[in-house]
């Protein structure tokens, strides 16, 4: 089906930087920050969408830069621009959108309105760039409206390559290829083609009340990737490490870890500590599953979280979140595990 969007609707589009912002400069070819609120002249077609756009442009942030002190800047900005716009495209670089837009999804609760985030593999002034056409169907989705006046899309989203994904179940794929990001564990919310097609069981439906934001971020937080030969010194020092205050523990297939009884002690120890850790799996595609075999039977008496099948970038900033609002330590590790903003399955 093809949405139609409202005459005038009215979004908001947030550059970040990243490559979808650059174009070459005629004088001296080199490329340069692309000026945004130009944005009908370099792309007048824009116009037949009916949309007003307003720009918020950043100084130019490299995606490999960015800190959670962004994600509070912009969960801010939608506050406080949240009932002047139908919908909000924010521009970012690739190579850390998926974990800005699984932090946005926690932090913004109540959310009614979409949020698509989306950029480009190829910079916006080169001729055959990804960035053009992501841009303008970005925007077109964030205005689209369904037959009664609605959002069709009332999350937090990232667009790219003729997909919209859910944002907490994105991973970026490929370093090269403009099919760059992933999700392999919940369909597209919408696949363009000729038409906009939207995948409607999929979509989140709105719980309704006011928008609440939660900027919120505890940012002492430990990814640890186990792998063969991984000693108990060092599996130790890393566990110990001050001041971590929460684990993300990847591990093998289906939540699996050596059984070694230092491997599984050390663990326990530390969530003893009150420190949490949550089982996520190394493979893109599947779920933790820890009453499986004995190693993920071992981690689950120790008091390890499953993490089920959120991406490693969705447990990152899920847990930045629950440790910075939740401080009640068995409320919070309940919320780890249970789904709360579509980033696992039930």
């Amino acid at each position: 089906m093809i949405s139609e969007t409202k005459e005038n609707s009215s979004i908001l589009l947030i550059y970040t930087g990243g490559t979808i912002g650059m174009k070459n400069d005629p004088a001296t070819g080199v490329l340069v920050p692309f000026d945004f609120n130009d944005i009908y002249d370099e792309f007048p077609y824009l116009r037949k969408l009916g949309v007003d756009i307003e720009v918020i442009t950043f100084s130019p942030i490299d995606s490999s830069n960015v800190t959670p002190s962004l994600w509070a800047t912009l969960a801010e900005i939608i506050k406080e621009k949240y009932d002047a716009f139908d919908g909000f495209v924010i521009l970012h670089g690739t190579d850390t959108m998926s974990y800005t837009s699984s932090a946005l999804s926690f932090m913004l609760g109540n959310l009614s309105k979409p949020v698509i985030f989306t950029g480009s593999q190829i910079p916006i002034g080169i001729m055959r760039t990804d960035g053009r056409e992501n841009l303008i169907t970005a925007i077109e989705i964030a205005s689209a409206k369904d037959g009664n006046g609605n959002p069709m899309i009332a999350e937090v989203a990232l667009y790219f390559q003729n997909r919209l994904l859910r944002a907490n179940r994105t991973s970026k794929y490929s370093a090269e290829e403009l099919d760059a990001f992933r999700s392999e564990n919940y369909p597209a919310l919408a696949e363009v083609g000729v038409n906009i097609w939207y995948n409607k069981p999929y979509l989140n439906v709105p719980c309704g009340g006011e928008l609440q934001i939660y900027p919120r971020l505890e940012p002492d937080i430990m990814v640890v990737k186990i792998f063969p030969g991984m000693t108990e010194n060092l599996l130790r020092s890393m566990l110990s490490i001050e001041p971590v205050r929460g684990i993300v523990l990847e591990t093998f297939g289906s939540g699996n870890a050596p059984t070694f009884d230092w491997f599984t002690r050390a663990v326990a120890e530390t969530v003893k500590r009150g420190v949490p850790v949550v089982n996520v799996t190394q493979c893109h595609n599947g779920s933790v599953s820890m009453e499986l075999y004995e190693t993920g039977i071992k981690l689950q008496q120790a008091g390890v979280i499953s993490g089920k099948d959120m991406t490693t970038e969705a447990a990152v900033a899920k847990m930045m979140h629950l440790l910075a609002n939740v401080s009640d330590p068995e409320h919070r590790d309940r919320l780890m595990g249970t789904s709360i903003r579509g980033e696992m399955s039930m």
